[in-house]
């Protein structure tokens, strides 16, 4: 199990797993957006044209894009074309998936590499990094030379923080057998005729999946980790075969997670909006009076229209308000900024309890994530326990583990401008809450003194919720709660507030 902190490093590793993929072997990918122009290493190699070579060595090449929404509402499907079709030409065969609920989309960001040969380690990269322009960022957080368009508090090359886990072992047929059940889906592609039609005028897209040969044994052990796959799908008409009712094992893993939670929750998260996902956590603080949680957001958010920015202060707001009444001096919230003092945008999706319980996915915290578009993640426990002290943090016999202490360690220390190792003083729930609270607190210190003086170690500055006037507040609630943040549940679970 090997994290990726950054996409430089996430790329660098795939570019490697797909060059070794050749006759025989099986590269399956699905993702939300795409841009065949995105580069995967420093020689130039970019995304299409890694897997287009894949697919000419003979690799059998099979992705699922979301077709997205119409270009004019901000959306990206011509490049998720654009991608599709150039790997198709390359004799794979790439489709565009719509099959979602209204105002929807398939999420998932995942790749999974099967070998034919036995000396190379079958592979799956799981997380929220997009195979998109901007993410190929490192812990220097300059930015993206291959920028999309962005807000311009972020500057021209946007610094872009994420998080994917590599994984070798079992897990990686479990996460093959998830795209062959999207795959696999019998309902129509997208029954829109103003997506049929060009399909029809350029058939190099596909209506009809082909077959996919299947590798009838699993990959062999690896590691110490073990990983269950919780998944989001939305009730849907007709029903996904693999989840009649819908899926909302991400929701209810964090639920039963939180319910052991005693010590401490860290967070990176892109989206942290809803009330719905909120009241989880601050359920687990007001139950227990000595449990921290910090979290890790974007100061800025990444769009900047009229009507979904009201929507998305509001909630986040909302989010926000619950968690601090639950535990005003136990939350902490923090964006990030790199050593050029421009925010860098958090599109992180992490979740780490009591350093034992782990995850790393494509959800965000918000009702979208939890109930209506697909998702996958990764919830992680390493059977290794952490011999440093604190041995227990919940005090449940758990003990500490070290993936996950590891993971949050390796986060915190780049947040802070702290060396590997220098970390003895993060190691408790408490001693971690007050060093990242006084290394934000420096920071700021500096930014309102006019920056006199030598910028202070550090890249957190406390969070501070923008609020929008009170009728905007007004106009932005029922879009906020219809589109921004919709409801994929059965109409029980919504009345009675269950996942």
């Amino acid at each position: 199990m090997i994290p990726h902190p950054h996409g430089h490093s996430y790329f660098a590793r795939l570019a490697a797993a797909l060059n070794a993929a050749g006759s025989g072997d099986l590269v399956l990918f699905t993702d939300w957006r795409g841009d065949p122009e995105q580069l995967l290493t420093d020689d130039g190699l970019t995304i299409v044209e890694a897997f287009v070579c894949a697919a000419q060595r003979g690799a059998i090449v099979r992705g699922l894009m979301w077709r997205s929404h119409i270009e004019t509402m901000g959306f990206h499907g011509p490049k998720n074309r654009e991608l599709a079709t150039k790997i198709n030409d390359a004799g794979g065969e790439v489709i565009l998936d719509q099959r979602v609920l209204a105002l929807g989309s398939h999420h998932q960001k995942f790749v999974v590499i099967r070998y034919q040969s036995p000396r190379i380690d079958d592979v799956a990269f799981v997380g929220g990094i997009d195979l998109a322009r901007s993410r190929r960022d490192d812990a220097t957080h300059a930015g993206d030379p291959v920028a999309r368009p962005f807000p311009a508090e972020y500057g021209h090359t946007p610094p872009w923080h994420d998080v994917q886990v590599e994984m070798h072992g079992p897990a990686v047929a479990d996460v093959e057998q998830i795209f062959r059940e999207r795959w696999e889906d019998p309902a129509a592609l997208s029954r829109l005729p103003w997506h049929a039609i060009p399909d029809i005028i350029h058939p190099r897209i596909p209506r009809e999946p082909s077959a996919i040969p299947r590798f009838t044994e699993a990959p062999v052990r690896r590691g110490t980790c073990d990983v269950q796959l919780l998944r989001t799908y939305p009730r849907r008409k007709p029903a996904y075969p693999f989840a009649p009712q819908g899926e909302r094992s991400i929701a209810r893993a964090y639920a039963k997670a939180l319910h052991r939670a005693r010590s401490l929750i860290y967070i990176e998260d892109q989206y942290l909006w809803s009330l719905d996902v909120a009241r989880v956590f601050s359920h687990a603080l007001r139950t227990h009076p000595d449990l921290y949680m910090v979290v890790v957001v974007p100061k800025y958010l990444d769009e900047e229209g009229a009507l979904t920015i009201p929507s998305a202060l509001l909630g986040h707001a909302e989010a926000m308000n619950e968690l601090q009444a639950a535990g005003p001096d136990r939350v902490a919230v923090y964006n990030v900024e790199n050593h050029a003092a421009v925010p860098v945008y958090v599109h992180a999706k992490v979740c780490v309890v009591d350093d034992v319980w782990v995850t790393v996915g494509s959800d965000n915290f918000n009702r979208r994530s939890w109930t209506h578009d697909s998702e996958l993640t990764a919830a992680i426990i390493d059977k290794e326990r952490d011999q440093r002290a604190p041995f227990d943090p919940a005090g449940l016999g758990d003990g500490a583990r070290v993936f996950a202490r590891n993971l949050r360690l390796t986060l915190a220390r780049e947040h802070l401008d702290r060396a590997d190792g220098d970390d003895s003083d993060l190691l408790h729930p408490a001693e971690f809450f007050a060093a990242m609270q006084a290394s934000a607190d420096k920071l700021e210190d500096w930014h309102l003194s006019g920056r006199r003086g030598p910028r202070p170690p550090g890249r957190l500055r406390p969070h501070a919720v923008a609020r929008s006037p009170r009728w905007q507040r007004v106009i932005a609630a029922p879009i906020y709660r219809n589109v921004v943040d919709p409801d994929g549940r059965p109409l029980r679970m919504r009345l009675t507030k269950r996942f």
